[in-house]
């Protein structure tokens, strides 16, 4: 537990280590560079999107001091209640309570987090869905009510006072957050009544914070990790001199904030993130003349690595985010039911959601350690790194005259990480699984209780937005081809050679093109010019794609291109890049090279616009 972690000594090495030879960093840089064979050892350093160095190896860091949470223990495992009938939030509520939900995440709807559903902010719909909730039971409730908050705060004040309960004895978090109301342009700067509505709850005696700084608006909209820290540690600094101005002393304006971050499928990203946000509210609190103390910190799985096509992938996606949110140290957690972006999730849905988080502390045990990855030197390296691009950013918000003056630059700056994103997505440097890789046709539709609704984010600073879309727009326009017509676009593959000849690209070209929705059909032989053209003709296709070797395309390509022209193909692509045969090959009818680092978006458009 916290109270036995050593920060000044490492653990003593396991008996069985000494059966092993020595082994130190010289020899496994002589070992790596046999394997790269004379390559650059850079080959081997990764990049964030921050531009910090990810690097292969890491000594032990010589500092081992823990970042602690506020908790000690497990976390608190919410979850969601987002049903707009409050009478089947109630029952969802409570059927999460009895089986190890530790609390309830209240979103309401047009909140950050309502993903096109919520609770309606009235009294009555507040009452009803948590009826029969024993708030004096140590139940934690997580507000998300967006530009609402003020309105909600009321409400489930005045529930609490009907009720006759003591607020000091709750865990209600409101979640006022009238930045992030500035940033979804809800209104142009902090309420006039913020500081009045959080100096009424705490005199009436509510302990928890009931503010939030809320970095997922940031993550959402695509943007990096030091992106999403400094728009939380400025949010909430101007929270904090607001409600000092107001007549709070700022240890008691601390106490009203704590702070709420996406986890995502990054696991090394997730817990340095969010280890790096409470070293930088410490430095806040130092800077403030305030002794450090613990920030509450709630973590939600995040909604851009959410996918509607094979959304069963998702449900790996939240246990890597669910895992990682726990490791940083996050005191609250949600996890998004992995059919959250089809639509309102069901009960099934919402049983592996809450069971992700149970495994993971009753099973896994991971609430048993306070900052697991302290003294690790990937972990420490990453989290200094990353505290040093945010603060750098933050002093630059800072400069333009704090977080609201500087939202439009922000903007610009994560509208570019985004682009940057997708950019990656697009060429597969960035994979999703079920999507952009390992694509299924065949997959069955997963049930909801409610379909999406469709929403515009085109006028929002910071619209949201997830990173399979780009694809889920071509299989959606997929969809409604074999609707139409009863049938895929297809694209028939023309391999060449042996099957050692072909198989290689024509299995590159099947993922390629299925990823766009493209039925792809080939002959498992091989195939002359003639053949290829003939198979073609019986495939019902309208694209052809040639798929063999460097050297059978440089004996055979431009002549079976010819013979696919001859026999009706619309557009014909090679598999592979063309080098020196490019123009012999384009001048027989090849019309695109598909290889691996092309854009995908693009290239399977063009398709798409040639299948008829």
């Amino acid at each position: 537990m916290a109270a036995d972690i050593k920060t000044s000594q490492h653990s003593p090495e396991p008996a069985f280590a000494s059966t092993f030879p020595a082994v130190d960093e010289a020899h496994w840089h002589k070992l790596v560079g046999h394997v790269l064979k004379g390559g650059a050892f850079e080959k081997l350093v990764g990049r964030t999107y921050d531009g910090i160095a990810i690097q292969p190896l890491y000594p032990r860091a010589s500092d081992a001091t823990p970042i602690l949470p506020a908790h000690r223990g497990a976390w608190d495992r919410l979850a969601r209640v987002d049903h707009p009938d409050s009478a089947a939030a109630n029952a969802q509520a409570l059927t999460d309570l009895e089986n190890g939900a530790g609390g309830l995440h209240l979103v309401f709807r047009g909140s950050e987090g309502a993903y096109g559903f919520g609770l309606a902010p009235e009294s009555a719909d507040i009452e009803r869905a948590l009826e029969s909730v024993v708030l004096e039971a140590g139940v934690t409730i997580e507000v998300d009510a967006g530009g609402a908050a003020e309105h909600v705060a009321r409400q489930l004040a005045a529930l609490v006072a009907a009720r006759g309960l003591a607020p000091a004895d709750l865990h209600v978090h409101f979640g006022l957050d009238p930045v992030g109301d500035a940033a979804r342009g809800a209104s142009s700067g902090l309420s006039s009544t913020f500081a009045a509505t959080v100096q009424r709850l705490r005199e009436a005696g509510y302990a928890a914070p009931v503010c939030v700084a809320d970095g997922r608006l940031i993550h959402a909209s695509g943007g990096s990790e030091a992106q999403e820290l400094a728009y939380t540690l400025a949010s909430a600094i101007t929270m904090l001199r607001a409600l000092e101005a107001a007549g709070l002393s700022l240890e008691e304006a601390r106490d009203c904030i704590a702070f709420r971050m996406a986890a995502d499928a990054d696991e090394f990203l997730t817990i340095a993130k969010l280890r790096a946000l409470r070293r930088l509210w410490e430095q806040v609190e130092l800077a403030c003349g305030l002794a450090a103390k613990p920030i509450v910190l709630h973590a939600e799985s995040a909604w851009r690595m959410m996918s509607r096509r094979d959304p069963w992938v998702n449900l790996l996606r939240a246990t890597v985010a669910a895992f990682s949110a726990g490791l940083g140290g996050a005191d609250h957690l949600t996890v998004l039911p992995f059919t959250q972006a089809l639509g309102l999730p069901n009960d099934f849905a919402r049983r592996l959601a809450r069971n992700t988080q149970l495994v993971l502390v009753e099973e896994a045990n991971l609430g048993r350690v306070a900052d697991a990855a302290a003294g690790a030197g990937g972990f420490e390296t990453l989290t200094d790194e990353l505290a040093q691009a945010a603060w750098a950013l933050f002093q630059k918000a800072e400069t333009a005259g704090g977080i609201i003056a500087f939202l439009p630059d922000l903007s610009r700056n994560v509208a570019s990480m985004r682009a940057a994103r997708l950019k990656n997505i697009a060429r597969r440097k960035d994979p999703l699984t079920g999507t952009s890789e390992f694509p299924n046709l065949a997959e069955a539709d997963v049930e909801v209780l409610m379909k999406a609704p469709v929403v515009s984010a085109e006028a929002q600073l910071f619209p949201p937005m997830r990173l399979a879309q780009d694809f889920e727009r071509l299989r959606d326009h997929s969809d409604a081809v074999l609707a139409r017509t009863g049938q895929r676009p297809r694209v028939y593959l023309a391999t060449l050679g042996t099957i050692a000849d072909f198989t290689v690209r024509a299995m590159f070209a099947r993922s390629f093109f299925e990823a766009g929705g493209f039925e792809t059909i080939a002959a498992d032989h091989s195939a002359s010019p003639e053949e290829s053209a003939a198979g073609f003709t019986a495939s019902g296709a309208a694209l052809a794609c040639i798929c063999s070797s460097d050297a059978l395309v440089a004996s055979m390509g431009a002549t079976t291109a010819s013979a696919l022209a001859s026999a009706g193909a619309r557009y014909i692509y090679a598999a592979g890049r063309p080098g020196d045969l490019e123009a012999p090959l384009r001048a027989a009818g090849v019309a695109e090279f598909i290889f691996a680092g092309c854009d995908l978006i693009q290239v399977l458009q063009r398709a798409q616009q040639s299948s008829y």
